[in-house]
């Protein structure tokens, strides 16, 4: 991190103890294993509205029940406390000690999260849940524990397809020149360069000015963030592209996992699983409605025949597949797929 960096999150994280501290009188540490009400701070970039937010309350909720009410999870909402990537960086020093994140942002931390942004290595929503529900998503879970954190469960983010402020996108071709908002991901950048356009990084608390001002002319995101984060207000042409299903990844900082009691470790896991399992039911409900409020507003949507984005990403299934560890996780992420392959 370069200096100018380096002292913007000092900034931060001065401003994230202020703003988490004014919240708790004590920290989780020091009330780990007493009789004291535990309290776990965790962080994420989505609005209160968003259905994810609220899968988080009912985790929050459920660690309350199970374990009568001696843990507790404050939730901070809408990048409050910064980038995901600053987040992420706020839990491996404990300022925090939960925090949901996409996938994508896990890259740098593990290389095998960037098998999530690998386009089209899903089949179908089908399939994208029988892999998230297997026990090879459970070892990528474990993969971080060398940098102080690991994954706890996943939250459906559905699949991420290409809008742009009003053309219509039915080919590479029709991607060429234009500036597509991607995740700071290196894999996400080669994407959507082989998808034909200009890919521009940037987080996503820039999106909607970006897209307003012209910065960038599309991004590539769930119908969610046409309505809860206002998109659509700027963005016309919703394209099914369908190239990724990218979950969201519930992480907590393993040094305080390790302190907690067997049976707050068993609550958490429990509620983060059973979050999971109402947030799938609710996700459905939401993109629906997601999908209505933003014709209200003049969105597009359109289907179209992918096999011509299939084919310009198959280099990076193929240089993927060079790595060999990285080459089993992609075999047993296809052997799942209703063909196998």
């Amino acid at each position: 991190m370069q200096a100018k960096g380096r002292n913007g999150f000092i900034i931060l994280l001065f401003i994230a103890f202020l703003i988490i501290g004014s919240s708790c009188s004590t920290s989780p540490t020091a009330t780990l294993g007493t009789d004291q009400v535990t309290v776990l701070r965790l962080a994420h970039n989505h609005g209160e509205s968003h259905p994810v937010h609220q899968s988080l309350k009912k985790f929050a909720e459920l660690v309350e029940e199970k374990t009568d009410g001696k843990m507790k999870v404050d939730l901070y909402a809408g990048g409050k406390l910064g980038s995901e990537r600053e987040v992420i960086e706020l839990l491996q020093a404990g300022s925090i000690q939960i925090s949901k994140v996409s996938a994508s942002a896990l890259e740098p931390f593990a290389n095998v999260y960037s098998i999530f942004s690998l386009p089209y290595i899903f089949e179908s929503k089908e399939h994208y849940y029988e892999v998230m529900d297997s026990s090879y998503v459970q070892e990528i879970y474990q993969s971080t524990k060398n940098k102080n954190f690991k994954g706890l469960t996943f939250y459906d983010a559905g699949s991420r397809n290409i809008y742009t402020r009003n053309k219509k996108v039915e080919s590479p071709d029709d991607l060429a020149g234009m500036k597509i908002r991607v995740q700071p991901s290196p894999t996400t950048t080669k994407m959507i360069s082989l998808m034909g356009g200009a890919p521009t990084p940037m987080s996503y608390g820039e999106v909607f000015t970006s897209l307003q001002s012209g910065v960038v002319d599309g991004a590539e995101n769930n119908e969610m963030a046409l309505t809860t984060d206002n998109h659509g207000e700027v963005a016309k042409a919703y394209t099914y592209t369908e190239h990724a299903f990218v979950p969201d990844v519930l992480i907590i900082n393993h040094e305080v996992w390790d302190k907690l009691p067997d049976n707050f470790q068993t609550a958490i896991t429990e509620a983060s699983i059973e979050s999971t399992e109402y947030h799938k039911v609710l996700w459905e409900k939401e993109t629906e409605n997601a999908k209505a409020k933003a014709k209200e507003k003049g969105v597009s949507f359109y289907e179209i025949d992918k096999s011509a984005f299939e084919e310009a990403v198959q280099p990076m299934h193929e240089s993927f597949k060079q790595d060999k560890e990285l080459q089993k996780v992609y075999e047993n992420f296809r052997s799942l797929a209703e063909n196998g392959s």
